[in-house]
């Protein structure tokens, strides 16, 4: 799918702030030519997440459908996209569900914006929610692995027995109505990453006002021995569970990837501070852009380890509006 002698930038969740994707593209040395951003020697790869949440989520999705129909870019699948998806899909026959994914009010505060901005552009949308089984789940180019929260390799390995590009239709969708099915695990692995539930029946509200049960956890440490030294969310645990010893079997349970496999990229974590590797083969570029955080890009040429040098950034400002 990628000629793994080129020369790439890796472009994290994207949350429809169009502005700022256009601001990282201009830094990156791409220029609009004939209305899509094109590089002379690179190629752009972005990590999902293109809707929800942002102010121009239409205007992102055209930049990035673009890009990628003029041979410019590739884009994989985040949840959002998946999400997406699952709203816009009726639920297989008894399932218990009318939708893949049910139309509740949580669900439906999350792709809110997405809808109210697409709601004179119906059309537009429907080309769009078609082009989402165009997003593969993964892309693994040999020297390098693109996924958008965690690299499952048992997992897609037999994925790739049924898509061999990663890309999925509306059946297998629908499969995913059925919680514990194989389609419904390989998108809460691939695109959510592996949680752990909070001990005691906790639940914590996190700084996006939802509340959870879980809380999302590393999938590359070697030898934990606590819940805080697993725990990989925005939202840090209280004291007292962060302490907690990990049982025997939690340890075994929890998925490792290795420091000797190819290097890793991943979005989805809302990360802050200076964008940096998480390990020398693994490196998540989402730094929260939508929430006046970072849109981060890695330019990747042909190293076997991660160079801090070549993260690249916009800061996300906030914009006073002057009465």
């Amino acid at each position: 799918m990628l000629d793994p002698a080129r020369s790439y930038d890796l472009i994290g969740d994207v949350h429809g702030c169009a502005h700022t994707l256009e601001h990282l593209l201009d830094t990156l040395g791409y220029r609009k030519q004939s209305g899509v951003w094109r590089h002379a020697q690179r190629q752009a790869l972005f990590l999902g997440d293109i809707i929800d949440r942002g102010p121009r989520i239409r205007e992102a999705l055209h930049i990035v459908h673009d890009m990628v129909d003029a041979g410019q870019a590739h884009c994989i699948m985040g949840n959002h996209e998946f999400n997406a998806l699952g709203w816009c899909t009726a639920a297989p026959p008894g399932s218990g569900k009318q939708f893949v994914r049910e139309h509740t009010a949580r669900h439906a505060r999350l792709i809110g914006d997405t809808l109210a901005q697409f709601e004179q552009h119906p059309q537009d949308w429907k080309d769009f929610v078609q082009w989402f089984y165009d997003l593969p789940l993964f892309i693994d180019a040999g020297r390098f692995r693109l996924v958008h929260a965690c690299w499952d390799t048992s997992m897609i390995q037999l994925l790739r027995g049924q898509y061999p590009d990663g890309c999925i239709d509306e059946h297998f969708l629908q499969a995913a109505a059925v919680p514990g099915s194989f389609a419904c695990n390989v998108f809460d692995r691939l695109l959510r990453g592996t949680d752990m539930r909070l001990p005691d029946g906790l639940t914590l509200t996190g700084g996006d006002g939802l509340t959870r049960a879980f809380f999302r956890t590393k999938f590359w440490e070697d030898d934990p021995q606590t819940y805080g030294d697993i725990v990989f969310q925005p939202d840090a645990l209280p004291e007292e569970v962060a302490s907690t010893p990990l049982s025997s079997s939690q340890k075994n349970n929890l998925l490792r990837y290795g420091v000797d496999e190819p290097l890793l990229f991943v979005g989805h974590y809302w990360r802050s501070g200076r964008p940096s590797a998480i390990r020398p083969n693994l490196a998540c570029l989402d730094y929260s852009a939508v929430l006046y955080g970072k849109l981060v890009a890695y330019r990747l040429d042909q190293e076997s380890v991660i160079d801090p040098h070549k993260f690249v950034w916009v800061d996300v400002e906030r914009v006073q509006v002057q009465p």
